[in-house]
């Protein structure tokens, strides 16, 4: 399969990648990962990125998309893939569009996971996380069995400085700002499976069934 994943931060699209690529074999791709592989690998598109990134700067689309071609054209690809947090701007949407047609390749489709904000924000929220192995737990559902310490390492359990209450609704904000519109780009392409639900196995049984 080859799928985008659309949905705003702490909506599961990482939870939905990891089942997805379980059944056939699918690769997960996110930016991040391919820009800091680039990077480790030291590669010419890798050095420009560095740069960017060193500087506080936002890599630009022409770079991204430079990355993406190398990333998409590797073996492991062949099987499919999931883009996960990319593209996150329709110039992106429309660049990643010409450079598949270029490659000869298609996507299935794009999945938007439609979580409600106040779910989001409560996730979010009382979410923690080790600051040593980086073991995530939940203050409700999954918490330490010791508070503030991790019950695999024994290092400090805390609340990330972007996971806090404010920090979440700005970024949410962002999201619907710039990311959102994706779903509309992709609905005119009629590519677009909207799921609104807040457990994985419904996102997973839904792509499913589009996929036949």
């Amino acid at each position: 399969m080859k799928l985008i994943l659309l949905g705003a931060p702490g909506a599961g699209k990482g939870t939905v990648a990891k089942m997805l690529t379980e059944i056939d074999g699918s690769v997960q791709i996110s930016t991040g990962d391919i820009l800091r592989g680039a990077v480790a690998a030291g590669t010419e598109l890798g050095k420009k990125a560095e740069a960017a990134m060193k500087a506080g700067d936002l890599v630009s689309d022409d770079l991204i998309m430079g990355i993406m071609e190398e990333r998409l054209k590797e073996d492991d690809c062949k099987s499919g893939y999931l883009l996960d947090g990319f593209p996150r701007t329709i110039p992106q949407a429309e660049a990643l569009k010409t450079l598949l047609e270029k490659m000869g390749e298609k996507l299935d489709f794009a999945v938007e996971i439609d979580v409600p904000r106040d779910v989001i924000l409560d996730r979010l929220t009382t979410r923690r996380t080790c600051t040593d192995c980086g073991a995530i737990y939940n203050v409700k559902s999954n918490p330490p069995k010791e508070e503030g310490k991790c019950d695999k390492c024994g290092g400090a359990v805390v609340q990330r400085d972007d996971e806090t209450n404010e920090a979440i609704s700005n970024r949410l904000d962002v999201y619907n700002e710039k990311t959102a519109p994706l779903t509309g780009f992709y609905e005119n392409e009629g590519m677009l499976l909207k799921v609104t639900a807040t457990d994985s196995k419904t996102v997973i049984d839904a792509i499913k069934n589009k996929l036949g």
